[in-house]
């Protein structure tokens, strides 16, 4: 291993799982685990979760800001069990974007930033545009955006007028990666709101029927588009072997039988079947500079990219489905998997952090951490006490703050206390986690450690229902 943490070694596979779901502002089901598809094998590294008509109102957006939404928590309490946290999250209005990393990522998990933009009516009020996360992850530069673009089969030509609308303005407060296109990879997700062009109802629903797919591949509009857009054509899209994902009855698998209904003289008109549901990727074309790039740093640009070239990212789409047994929504959710095979340009973690001696709320414990490598580190840091399975960053049972008076030396071996009074009374498994406030990031996790059952606890007889409070 060589200094800092970088890493020679061989290449490594992660696994990608993707969601997109316009959930036309339902409530969640009980149940999302075949969603999520839990015990595929190989396991799941990352989740990226996008959902669009999230329900939005003025007092349950202000609600959902502070307590989380409904769909966030079914999805936290699903996948925490089963060793995910959830890195981040970016909201706007209907739009969602959740991001899931198995625990051990974590630390490797670094400058996480998100950003959103608006392209419905007048930008007001967020009902369309677009919400991105971009972080690195082992070095690497990802990018996801989750999208809601016009609807209406008429607006072709506007929704890839958004969509470049919304690649090129939403930025980023990072020197290398400004923008959407200047990352390694970007996913984009979400309800693009293409529609199938010229086909008829009736020959449409018999194709479907007869699971003939590729008969109205030619007049899906997204498909169409690529051949004239040079932007999209750097896109890449699995084939569409999955029937059209919009417009359903709820609670079936029928699509939109309603009667046509007359509002001022207007006949309604059912909807056609489309794919409006999408997952598609993009893999930076070598020897592409930033659009930052000019004058004299452009040989600097330049040299970036091609040591990028010599370590790049292979994308391996390995499904790519509806899933129909979900009738919340007039859509159904659209699920891809990816492997990403890269090697890692590090991996040790920015800072050690270990537990020291036994820990039990009887005394103040003591931990020390290390930084092991020189980043933005500040007093506003701080180190928490997790259960084994927490739910996000922010989801402590305690917390202390780093040495307050002067910043770390690298390698210095720092001691702090936490307050017993703040230690769990029954115990269990934990682990000890350093958030960097600078990167937002956990940049350092101890290996899981067991509190004991305090003394206090032992004597009274206390139980976990006791400790929650439900039996005081």
């Amino acid at each position: 291993m060589s200094a800092g943490g970088l890493h020679s070694g061989g290449r490594d596979n992660y696994r990608l799982h993707m969601v997109t779901w316009n959930i036309a502002t339902a409530e969640p089901p009980e149940d999302v685990t075949s969603l999520l598809h839990l015990d595929a094998l190989p396991l799941t590294d990352l989740y990226a979760i996008g959902l669009q008509e999230v329900r939005a109102t003025p007092v349950k957006f202000m609600s959902d800001l502070i307590w989380e939404d409904s769909w966030s928590h079914l999805f936290m309490n699903t996948l925490a069990p089963r060793g995910f946290v959830k890195v981040t999250s970016v909201r706007m209005q209907g739009l969602l974007l959740l991001i899931f990393a198995k625990q051990m990522h974590l630390p490797y998990i670094r400058n996480i930033q998100s950003t959103y933009i608006r392209t419905g009516v007048f930008g007001y009020w967020g009902n369309k545009g677009g919400v991105s996360v971009r972080f690195s992850f082992y070095g690497h530069m990802v990018c996801f955006l989750n999208c809601h673009l016009a609807a209406h089969v008429g607006n072709a030509l506007q929704r890839v007028d958004e969509l470049e609308y919304i690649l090129e303005t939403q930025e980023f407060d990072m020197f290398d990666t400004p923008h959407v296109l200047d990352h390694k990879v970007v996913f984009c997700l979400g309800d693009l709101n293409f529609r199938i062009q010229d086909h008829g109802l009736h020959f449409l629903r018999s194709s479907i029927n007869g699971g003939r797919f590729n008969l109205l591949w030619s007049k899906d509009q997204l498909i169409m588009m690529k051949k004239k857009e040079p932007f999209l054509q750097e896109f890449e899209e699995g084939p569409l072997h999955f029937q059209p994902t919009y417009k359903f009855d709820r609670k079936s698998d029928t699509y939109d039988s309603r009667s046509p209904k007359t509002w001022l003289g207007l006949n309604g008109k059912k909807r056609k079947p489309a794919w409006t549901d999408r997952i598609l990727w993009r893999v930076k074309p070598k020897g592409l500079p930033s659009e930052d790039d000019d004058g004299e740093d452009e040989k600097a640009s330049t040299s970036t990219v091609n040591e990028e070239d010599e370590d790049p990212i292979l994308v391996t789409q390995n499904s790519y489905t509806s899933d129909m047994s979900y009738g919340v929504s007039d859509h159904k959710p659209v699920i891809a998997a990816f492997t990403m095979e890269m090697r890692k340009c590090w991996d040790t973690p920015l800072v050690s952090v270990s537990p020291l001696g036994v820990w039990s709320a009887d005394e103040n414990p003591l931990l020390t951490y290390t930084v092991l490598e020189d980043f933005m580190s500040s007093t506003w840091d701080w180190i928490a006490l997790y259960k084994v399975g927490f739910k996000s960053p922010t989801d402590y049972e305690s917390f202390v703050w780093v040495r307050e008076n002067d910043l770390p030396e690298i390698d210095e071996v720092i001691q702090i206390s936490m307050e017993k009074e703040k230690i769990p009374l029954l115990g269990g498994e934990f682990v000890l986690g350093y958030y960097s406030t600078n990167l937002q990031s956990i940049v350092g996790l101890s290996a899981d450690f067991q509190i004991k059952e305090s003394q206090r606890a032992a004597a009274e007889g206390l139980t976990p229902e006791d400790i929650n409070g439900i039996n005081k």
